[in-house]
């Protein structure tokens, strides 16, 4: 029998707020990254790899669309994948990816057929993906909820870019700054879905075991990257 009991809006929130604790800005590679304790070629690794979670991003979207019944939903969360596809050549967030990369000293063809990428990071950002085409839309939804922490940190990227890898040109970093914006907009969608959606203490426990997922599918991306690139 499925529970009907609540738990409160703020006290459900709160639990997935909770999560910032458990966010990869506390990785010990992203710790090295912002104090300005990384390499060029560990600069250069970990924007190779995350290229590959960057280039994901919309097939995920696209994956949680095709399984969303909410037509409201539907024209909202489609933007997301504007924002990284762009709606012409040179446009979008994946673009903005592939300029860091050159800003890096990478090549657009070295990071785009993946010669860098490890395994643990492909399977990482596979399982994400695959999260959003097998499950629960809503809980698929729920994962993108990491987005209520990711205006702090590329804050403190972006900040910790220009004080302590000045060789990477300041056009490089526009990414970042695109997703001061555009995060904190997703993130008010996303959890006002969850919220709309999971009302019963089953539905949130699910919501919430699926943020923790993300959360290790985003640690484990930077493991595998750490691991790659020990110096």
């Amino acid at each position: 029998m499925t529970t009907t009991t609540t738990t409160g809006a703020d006290g459900f929130v709160d639990t997935l707020r909770a999560h910032s604790r458990r966010y990869h800005d506390q990785h010990p590679f992203h710790v090295r990254m912002n104090a300005g304790r990384l390499s060029r070629r560990q600069i250069q690794g970990w924007v190779a790899n995350r290229f590959y979670y960057q280039e994901s991003i919309p097939r995920k979207d696209a994956a949680i669309l095709s399984n969303c019944p909410d037509l409201e939903v539907r024209r909202r969360w489609i933007r997301r994948i504007v924002d990284h596809d762009g709606t012409a050549a040179g446009e979008g967030g994946i673009e903005a990816w592939l300029r860091l990369a050159e800003a890096t000293g990478l090549t657009r063809d070295e990071v785009q057929d993946h010669r860098h990428l490890v395994p643990g990071a492909r399977f990482a950002v596979d399982a994400y993906v695959n999260f959003a085409r097998t499950g629960p839309w809503v809980e698929a939804v729920a994962t993108s909820l990491t987005e209520l922490f990711a205006p702090d940190l590329m804050a403190a990227r972006l900040a910790a870019f220009e004080r302590w890898y000045p060789w990477i040109a300041p056009e490089g970093l526009a990414y970042f700054r695109a997703r001061l914006e555009q995060a904190p907009r997703d993130c008010a969608h996303a959890l006002e879905v969850v919220t709309a959606h999971c009302l019963s203490a089953e539905s949130q426990a699910r919501a919430v075991d699926a943020l923790s997922f993300k959360c290790d599918v985003l640690w484990s991306l930077m493991d595998a990257i750490d691991q790659a690139y020990l110096e």
